[in-house]
C-alpha cells in the first residue's frame, strides 16, 4: 500500500519520482485510486491546459518543446503529457518522449511524461483527464497535452484541454484536410509548422479561407488565428504563446473557461461512471441470466433493445 497523503506532500514540493508514482497509480487504476483523487482534489484547478494536436509529421512534439523552452523562460512550471502508440506486447508507449524532448531532462521545471493510449480512440490515453489533475496539483503552471498524431478523428483533445492547437504544415495533405469535418473544426489557435518550406503561405491562406466558410461567429467572438512557426529554429514560438495567453484572456473574461472546465469535470464524471457499469456488465459475461438474453435473441423471442432494458434493470437493482 502506498502512503497517499506522504506521496501528494512530495509531489507537491517538485519532487519527480513522486509525481511519477500518483500518474502510475493513475494508469494502472490502483485500488487506492479514490483515495489519490481525493487528496488531489483540493490543490487543482490553476494550471492551464493547452492541447495540441495533429496529423502524424507536422512535428507537435517539436513545437511541444519549444513551447516548453517559452514558458519556462517566462518563469512557469511546465508539465507535458505526451500520448503515444500503444505496444501490443507491453501495452507501454511505443515513442519516448523524454527522447525527443532530452534538452528538458534535466530541469526540475519541467515534467515529461509518456502515455500509452492502450487502445483508447480519440488521440488521448483514458486516464489523461486523471494525469492532468495529478500534474495541476503538483504545482504545473501550464500543462501540454500532445495527442497521438492519428489524424483527422483525434477530436478528443477539445473535451480535455483548455486551448486546443491544432498544427498542420506545408506538403502534407492538410489543404484537403482543411475541407473535412473533424480535426480542424477543434482549434482555437492554429499553427502552420514548417513554415520555410514551399506552400506554407498558400496552406495559411487556404485554411484562413476554410474557417471562414459558413462562420457564424459575432461581435466579441473568439476568431482563432493562424499563427506561422519553423518550431525547429524557435521561429514564430513566441506569436503561439502570445495568442495562447489572449485566448486564455478571452475565455476569462467571457466566463468560457469556467464552462469548459465544467464541462470537461462532467464528462469526466460520466466516462467513471460508464466504465463502472461497463466492468458490471463484464462481470455478467458468464451468468446464466446474460446467457438466457442472448438465447432468446438469437430464437427471435427477444429484441436487443428490450433485452438491454433487461440487463440494466438487473445491474441497477442489483440483481
Amino acid at each position: 500500500m502506498v502512503d497517499v497523503p506522504t506521496l501528494v506532500e512530495q509531489a507537491r514540493a517538485g519532487r519527480p519520482r513522486a509525481v511519477a508514482r500518483l500518474i502510475s497509480l493513475v494508469e494502472g487504476a490502483s485500488p487506492q485510486l479514490r483515495e489519490v483523487m481525493a487528496a488531489l482534489a483540493p490543490l487543482t484547478g490553476n494550471a492551464y491546459v493547452v492541447g495540441l494536436t495533429g496529423s502524424p509529421g507536422v512535428g507537435k512534439s517539436t513545437s511541444t518543446s519549444a513551447l516548453v523552452s517559452a514558458y519556462r523562460r517566462a518563469g512557469k512550471r511546465v508539465g507535458v503529457l505526451a500520448v503515444d502508440p500503444s505496444s501490443p506486447f507491453s501495452g507501454g508507449a511505443l515513442l519516448g518522449d523524454r527522447v525527443r524532448m532530452s534538452e528538458h531532462a534535466s530541469d526540475p521545471g519541467v515534467y515529461i511524461r509518456s502515455m500509452a493510449t492502450r487502445g483508447h480512440l480519440g488521440g488521448l490515453a483514458w486516464s489523461a483527464p486523471q494525469a492532468i489533475r495529478v500534474l495541476d496539483a503538483a504545482g504545473c503552471d501550464v500543462i501540454l497535452v500532445e495527442t497521438v498524431g492519428v489524424g483527422q478523428s483525434e477530436v478528443e483533445i477539445a473535451s480535455q484541454a483548455d486551448t486546443s492547437v491544432v498544427l498542420l504544415a506545408p506538403g502534407m495533405g492538410d489543404g484537403i484536410q482543411a475541407a473535412k469535418a473533424g480535426i480542424l473544426e477543434i482549434g482555437d489557435v492554429y499553427v502552420v509548422n514548417k513554415a520555410d518550406r514551399d506552400g506554407a503561405d498558400a496552406t495559411a491562406r487556404e485554411l484562413n479561407h476554410m474557417l471562414g466558410l459558413g462562420e457564424s461567429r459575432g461581435p466579441g467572438d473568439w476568431r482563432p488565428p493562424i499563427v506561422k512557426t519553423v518550431a525547429a529554429r524557435g521561429e514564430g514560438i513566441d506569436e503561439v504563446v502570445e495568442a495562447l495567453e489572449k485566448h486564455r484572456a478571452w475565455m476569462e473574461e467571457h466566463g468560457v473557461l469556467a464552462e469548459r472546465r465544467v464541462a470537461r469535470a462532467a464528462r469526466e464524471v460520466e466516462t467513471i461512471a460508464v466504465t463502472r457499469l461497463r466492468e458490471r456488465i463484464g462481470d455478467l459475461h458468464g451468468d446464466r441470466h446474460l446467457g438466457a438474453l442472448a438465447e432468446r435473441i438469437v430464437a427471435g423471442g427477444l429484441d436487443p433493445y428490450a433485452a438491454a432494458d433487461e440487463l440494466v434493470a438487473g445491474l441497477t437493482s442489483g440483481a
